[in-house]
């Protein structure tokens, strides 16, 4: 039977549509995504901050859980003693090397509402402190700054100080800007405020000579009208929209949020059903888009009882600040934990003990199915590569990429070792492509 004839109008159609939905829906970022944010008041930042924050959270590991049996009771930790000593082993070698991932120098709830005179001070001597820190290398990975809302009352305060620190920084640095740069606009509501900072940004890189696009920015989604507007439409697509190709990430707020939704102070957490709900919307409104999503903050922090400055304390004073501080990390545990299995890989951290807990939750998560993972990855490609061959259909690629996902998220984070993720079968320059589709294409016979 002859067939009919395909139209070339009709394939450069399903081209351009096909193009299109590329350009929207790029998939995940294959840039290397921080797993938490650390918020600092931009009144404390110093150059060597990163390291010094490292310095608290090993005297922590070493005075509240100096060993990995102790830590994996602390968090309940999943798993035989072997994984709990690796996990264990992890950490300590993590807040060594590399203890903050991503720092953002806050002039927002870190820092509060100051005179004019004192918030342009700390603006040019933050910048100042990044500035030597970029010089001395000591910054971590991924760093910024939040400026405070675009808010009718806040909005000149806001654009002043970013200006400022702006100024101060590309001068300090001969108009250079650290890897992982990025501002982070709070309480964002409508799209206009983001096209206003873009604005802003065309203005600040045209006058300093920077490259168009080298400033990049972040969504905090901390109000229901972030997500859903008046009419019932989705918010946050047109957010990302209007930032014109400059916005990397969207943050979850949840205490704004769930104040937003009535909730009373002592029932606000990150486990909050309505926090469940709202980032859900915010999965299913970016996800595909390549948009970075980050969790919010377990805002009870790891802070012993009784002042450790004390001269001296007594036995039940000390049991007393133990019991506080493994607490307080059991709960930071779950709530990290409770984000890894919604596939929130970030998140917020406000103090430093609580790095022991971040990276105690990541690397238990996926050292602990690391095993079965690599089975099940070995052989699923296989049986992919086997099925192209000989010309039969496979259709199920979307459940071999997320097992490729898990894998890189866990090399990403420190999770796990290049050497574990080669038990898959796999080559280090398979998973640098992050596709299992390039992967399965690479394998084929000629």
């Amino acid at each position: 039977m002859a067939l009919l004839p395909v139209h070339d109008s009709v394939l450069a159609q399903l081209h351009e549509a096909n193009a299109a939905h590329t350009a929207r829906y790029p998939g995940e970022s294959s840039a290397r995504q921080p797993v938490h944010t650390v918020y600092g008041g931009a009144h404390l930042f110093k150059a060597d901050s990163a390291a010094k924050l490292g310095a608290v959270a090993r005297r922590f590991l070493e005075q509240y859980a100096p060993d990995a049996p102790t830590l994996a009771e602390a968090l309940a930790l999943p798993g035989p003693p072997a994984l709990t000593q690796a996990v264990y082993d992890r950490i300590a070698e993590k807040l060594t090397r590399e203890p903050v991932e991503d720092f953002r120098i806050d002039f927002e709830d870190g820092f509060g509402n100051r005179p004019d005179t004192e918030e342009d001070a700390c603006a040019v001597s933050a910048a100042g402190e990044v500035a030597a820190g970029l010089a001395a290398g000591t910054l971590p990975p991924f760093i910024g700054i939040r400026i405070k809302p675009f808010s009718e009352e806040l909005h000149r305060r806001s654009i002043r100080t970013l200006t400022l620190f702006l100024s101060t920084l590309l001068e300090a640095t001969g108009n250079r800007l650290p890897p992982g740069f990025a501002v982070t606009l709070p309480k964002v509501v409508n799209p206009a405020q983001v096209s206003a900072l873009v604005d802003l940004f065309d203005l600040l890189e045209r006058s300093a000579g920077l490259e168009s696009g080298s400033l990049r920015l972040e969504l905090m989604v901390e109000t229901p009208q972030s997500l859903i507007d008046s009419e019932g439409r989705a918010v946050l697509p047109q957010l990302v929209h209007t930032g014109g190709g400059r916005c990397i990430a969207a943050h979850f707020g949840v205490y704004d949020f769930t104040a937003s939704m009535g909730i009373t102070a002592a029932y606000q957490s990150m486990q909050h059903p309505s926090c469940d709900a709202a980032r859900q919307l915010m999965q299913i409104a970016l996800g595909g888009t390549g948009i970075w999503l980050s969790d919010g903050a377990t805002n009870v922090l790891p802070v012993p009882r009784h002042s450790i400055r004390a001269a001296a304390l007594s036995q039940a004073q000390l049991d007393e600040n133990r019991a506080t501080v493994h607490a307080a990390w059991r709960l930071h545990y779950e709530d990290v934990r409770h984000s890894l299995v919604n596939g929130y890989y970030q998140g917020w951290d406000l103090h430093p003990a609580q790095l022991v807990t971040r990276y105690a939750a990541l690397y238990a998560f996926f050292l602990e199915g690391l095993e079965v993972a690599s089975a099940r990855l070995r052989n699923f490609v296989q049986q992919a590569a086997q099925a192209t061959m000989v010309g039969d259909v496979f259709d199920d690629a979307a459940t071999g990429q997320g097992l490729l996902n898990y894998f890189l998220r866990g090399l990403n984070s420190g999770a796990i070792t290049e050497a574990e993720a080669m038990a898959t079968g796999l080559s280090i320059e398979e998973l640098e492509t992050r596709s299992f589709a390039t992967i399965l294409a690479g394998r084929r016979e000629p």
